[in-house]
């Protein structure tokens, strides 16, 4: 089990980031959160096989359809037992 802390940069906002995010995060068997940060970032929480999590970055990397990554900012955190994956 690993935890990850991500914050992705460029336009992420209004082109469902959000709800991308977590339909793979439940797919994956993951938990955590994922929400939108006032200053026009999108960040989240991973929690899961590190297999699963890695893959979930890979996806921030590129973001749904609509959506233009300028970078992503992995932070590697102490797990912390998440039960369930939110959109804050």
């Amino acid at each position: 089990m690993i935890r990850r802390r991500v914050i992705v940069h460029g336009y992420v906002h209004g082109v469902f980031f959000r709800d991308s995010v977590r339909r793979h995060a439940v797919n994956a068997d993951v938990t955590g959160w994922v929400r939108n940060n006032r200053d026009g970032t999108v960040e989240a929480v991973f929690e899961g096989e590190p297999e699963a999590v890695e893959r979930l970055i890979a996806f921030c990397q590129d973001g749904p359809r609509g959506a233009s990554v300028e970078r992503v900012d992995v932070a590697s955190e102490d797990p912390a037992g998440l039960d369930a994956f939110r959109v804050l």
